[in-house]
C-alpha cells in the first residue's frame, strides 16, 4: 500500500464518502502545509487502468508556490497521512495523483447497505413549484415533461433528507381560462348550469372539450379581431369574482383541475397544495405587494411613451440595459396587473415575506390518505398544514419563461430581500416536439417540409399536439400487446388484472425515462419506437434488467436477502448474523476481517475487472444524487441507472451465475446480483418508475 492507503476497516465507505475524505483530506493538508486555502476537486481518471479517482490540485497550485506541479504532488503523497478507504496513490504525468481504492473496503460498504447521503445542513423547507397547467384544456406532452421534472427532482430532495412542499399553481383568471368563456357564453351559447352538467357528467371527457373549444375560439378572434372585447370583459368579471362570466371561469377551471390532477396521478405525480390565482386577487396580495414595490421604489409610473398611465419596473433592475423599452409593465394603464406582478406577489407568499396567507381547504385525497389542498378566500375549518415560508424555491417553468423569472427575482431585489431573491431558482427546461414518424402515428398531418426535419413543434392554441392522457393510453397499448404476446403475468384467473399491471408499469417507464435522460436544456423529440425499446437508453432496457435479475433468484430458488445472508455466513464470525449490521460490527476489525479479506480476491485480478466495474458503479448512487441536486438535473440519475444496467449486462453474459461450480464464488455472484438489483430499484424508485416483477 502508498502512503495515503489504509489498513483499517473500522468505518465503512463507498464512492461519495471516499470522494469526500479525499477531498477534505487533501484541502486539510494544503493548508497546514503550504497556508493555502482552496477547494480540491476529485474526478475520476480520464482511463481506468489510472484508478478510481484523481486529484489535480497541483497544476493550481504551480504558480502560486512557484513549483513544479510533479513537485507539489510528491510532496502531498509523502507527507500527507493515509486516507480511509483509499489503497494506493501514485503520480502520474506531470502532476497528477491517482488514487485507487481499498476495494475489500468498498465492496464491504455495499454489502452492508451504508450507501446513505450525509444528512443535509439545516437548510429549511424547499418548495418546488411544478405542472402549473393552464386550467384551461387537457393536460399535454410538454406539461409531462414538466411534471415529471419536478416530481422526480422532489423525490432526489427528499431522497437527500430536505424537507419539501410541492405546489401546483393554478392560474385560473387568465386569459387562456377567459377564452374558454367566451366559447362557451357566445359561441356555443351554454349557461353556466349547463356546463356544470357536461363538467359532472363522466361520459364527458371535459378537458378534451376545452382543449376543442379553446382553439376554435383562437381562431375565431383571427376572423372577428372585434371579438377580443368578449376576452376583455370576460376577464374583468373573472377577477371580480361578480356574475355570470365568472360563474363559468369558476366551473371550468376546477373541472379542469380535477382532470389535471387525474392524468398526473397516472404518472405517479402528488402534490401538496394548489395555490389559485384568484386568491392571490380575492385575498389582496397582489395590493399588497404594489404598494411595497411604490414604497420601496421598485417601480415607477409612467408619464409619457407607450407605457403611459403604466406602473413599469426599470429594465436596469433585472437585466444590464438601460434602454426604455426593456422596461417591464406591472400594471397595465387601465389598472389591472399583469402575470409577472401576480407572479412577485406569489413567490413573496413562497417565502413568508408578504405578510398574508391563504385560506385552505381540501381538494381531494390520493390514494393512501394524504390529503391535497387548495387555497381558498375564505376560512373553510380545516385544520391545513403551514404552506409557504420556504428557505429555497425552485419555479419549474419553461425556459421561455426565463425573462419573466429574472423580473420576478428583481422584485425580490428591490424590496430588499436579497438572500431570497438568490434562492428563487428557475428550473428551466427546454420544450418536447415529435418526430415526424410520431406524428403520423398520432394521425397529425404534416406538410412535405415538416416531414423532412428531425422534430415538429406541437402548438396547443392550434389544437396541434399530444393530450398526455392519449399519449399515456397509447403506450399502454402498445405495451399491452408485448405483454400478451410473451404471456407475461401467467395465464391463471389473476393473469388479465396482472398484464394490465405491467403494461402500465412498462409504458410510464417508457414515458419518464424519456422525458428525464437527456438534459432538461436540451429540446426533446419524442418517438414512439424509441421510448419504449428494450435496447438501448430507455425505461424498459433498465426495467428488464431488474426483472432478469429476480428470474435469477427465482430459478434459484432464492431471494436477494437470503443471497446476502448466505454470503455473510460463510465467513467465520459472521456466521448467523444479519449482513445488513455489518456497519455496526465493522467496529470490530476482527469480525469483518474474512469477508473484507475474501472479497479483496473476488474483486481483484484482471479476470474480475468486469466485476469489480460493477460493484464500482453500484455504490456511486449518493454521489449521483448529490450531483443532480446541486445541478439541478436529474438527468444524471437517468444516466447512471443506464450505466449500471449495462454494467450488470456485461456481468450477466460473462459470469453464469446458477451453474457456477464452485459454491463460494456463485454465493458471491449471487450476493453481486443482489446489490445490483437493489441499487436499481433505488435509483428507478426516485425517478418515480417502478420496477415490474416480470416483462
Amino acid at each position: 500500500m502508498g502512503p495515503l492507503a489504509s489498513g483499517c476497516y473500522t468505518r465503512l465507505l463507498v464512492f461519495h464518502h471516499i470522494e469526500q475524505r479525499i477531498a477534505q483530506s487533501v484541502a486539510a493538508y494544503l493548508k497546514i502545509r503550504y497556508g493555502i486555502e482552496t477547494e480540491v476537486v476529485v474526478e475520476p481518471p480520464k482511463e481506468p487502468r489510472f484508478g478510481e479517482l484523481g486529484v489535480t490540485s497541483a497544476f493550481g497550485l504551480a504558480r502560486q508556490l512557484r513549483k513544479a506541479p510533479r513537485v507539489i504532488a510528491a510532496e502531498i503523497l509523502s507527507e500527507m497521512p493515509p486516507i480511509e478507504g483509499v489503497a494506493s496513490a501514485e503520480i502520474a504525468g506531470n502532476g497528477y495523483i491517482n488514487l485507487r481504492l481499498d476495494r475489500a473496503a468498498y465492496g464491504a460498504a455495499l454489502l452492508a447497505g451504508d450507501l446513505q447521503t450525509a444528512a443535509p445542513a439545516s437548510t429549511g423547507k424547499i418548495i418546488v413549484e411544478h405542472t402549473n397547467i393552464n386550467p384551461n384544456k387537457a393536460a399535454h406532452i410538454g406539461h409531462v415533461r414538466n411534471a415529471v421534472l419536478g416530481d422526480t427532482f422532489v423525490r432526489m430532495l427528499r431522497a437527500a433528507g430536505h424537507e419539501v412542499e410541492v405546489q401546483n399553481y393554478i392560474d385560473n383568471t387568465g386569459v387562456q381560462v377567459a377564452d374558454v368563456v367566451v366559447g362557451f357564453h357566445h359561441l356555443e351559447h351554454k349557461t353556466s348550469e349547463q356546463v356544470a352538467g357536461m363538467a359532472a357528467d363522466p361520459a364527458c371527457r371535459f378537458d378534451y372539450l376545452c382543449w376543442d373549444l379553446y382553439a376554435r375560439t383562437s381562431s375565431y378572434y383571427k376572423d372577428n379581431p372585434e371579438a377580443l372585447e368578449w376576452r376583455k370583459q370576460a376577464l374583468h368579471a373573472i377577477e371580480a369574482g361578480v356574475g355570470e362570466l365568472a360563474e363559468l371561469a369558476h366551473i371550468v377551471a376546477d373541472a379542469i383541475v380535477s382532470c389535471h390532477i387525474k392524468t398526473m396521478l397516472r404518472m405517479g405525480i402528488e402534490y401538496d397544495v394548489l395555490p389559485r390565482e384568484s386568491e392571490i386577487l380575492h385575498l389582496q396580495f397582489w395590493a399588497t405587494a404594489f404598494e411595497l414595490l411604490k414604497e420601496r421604489k421598485g417601480i415607477y409610473l409612467e408619464a409619457e411613451g407607450k407605457n403611459a398611465g403604466c406602473w413599469v419596473m426599470p429594465g436596469s433592475a433585472f437585466s444590464d440595459s438601460t434602454d426604455e423599452d426593456t422596461n417591464k409593465v406591472i400594471v397595465r394603464s387601465n389598472g389591472t396587473v399583469t402575470y409577472v406582478g401576480k407572479d412577485i406577489a406569489y413567490q413573496l407568499w413562497k417565502f413568508g415575506l408578504l405578510g398574508k396567507d391563504f385560506h385552505y381547504r381540501p381538494w381531494t385525497s390520493y390514494p393512501d390518505g394524504r390529503v391535497l389542498w387548495v387555497s381558498t378566500d375564505r376560512p373553510s375549518g380545516g385544520a391545513a398544514p403551514k404552506f409557504g415560508r420556504g428557505s429555497s424555491v425552485y419555479n419549474v417553468i419553461d425556459s421561455r419563461q426565463s425573462y419573466l423569472q429574472d423580473v420576478v427575482a428583481a422584485g425580490l431585489r428591490a424590496l430588499g430581500f436579497l438572500e431570497q431573491a438568490g434562492h428563487s431558482i428557475h428550473f428551466s427546461y427546454e420544450m418536447v416536439a415529435l418526430t415526424p414518424r410520431t406524428c403520423v402515428e398520432l394521425g397529425i398531418q404534416l406538410s412535405e417540409e415538416d416531414q423532412k426535419r428531425s422534430y415538429v413543434e406541437v402548438a396547443g392554441r392550434k389544437g396541434v399536439g399530444v393530450k398526455a392522457d392519449d399519449l399515456i393510453d397509447k403506450l399502454i397499448a402498445a405495451t399491452r400487446a408485448e405483454v400478451d404476446a410473451r404471456q407475461t403475468g401467467g395465464t391463471g384467473e389473476n393473469a388479465e388484472a396482472e398484464r394490465q399491471k405491467i403494461a402500465r408499469q412498462i409504458a410510464i417507464g417508457a414515458l419518464r425515462y424519456f422525458m428525464l435522460k437527456v438534459t432538461r436544456n436540451s429540446v426533446i423529440a419524442f418517438d414512439f419506437k424509441d421510448a419504449l425499446s428494450f435496447e438501448g437508453e430507455t425505461g424498459p432496457y433498465i426495467q428488464y434488467a431488474v426483472v432478469r435479475i429476480r428470474n435469477i433468484f427465482r430459478k434459484g430458488d432464492t431471494t436477494p436477502d437470503e443471497a446476502l445472508t448466505d454470503f455473510a455466513q460463510q465467513f467465520g464470525d459472521l456466521k448467523g448474523h444479519d449482513f445488513s449490521r455489518a456497519a455496526e460490527m465493522a467496529k470490530d476489525e476482527g469480525a469483518l476481517a474474512p469477508v473484507v479479506s475474501n472479497l479483496a480476491s473476488y474483486l481483484s485480478g484482471e479476470a474480475n475487472e468486469d466485476i469489480w466495474s460493477l460493484w464500482l458503479r453500484a455504490g456511486r448512487f449518493s454521489q449521483v444524487l448529490e450531483q443532480c441536486i446541486s445541478t439541478s438535473e436529474p438527468a444524471h440519475l437517468a444516466k447512471h441507472a443506464f450505466q449500471l444496467a449495462q454494467e450488470f449486462a456485461n456481468f450477466y453474459h460473462r459470469h453464469h451465475i446458477l451453474t457456477e461450480e464452485d459454491p463460494a464464488r456463485k454465493t458471491f455472484l449471487l450476493a453481486t446480483a443482489a446489490v445490483t438489483l437493489r441499487e436499481l430499484v433505488r435509483a428507478l424508485a426516485l425517478l418515480g418508475i417502478e420496477s415490474p416483477e416480470a416483462m
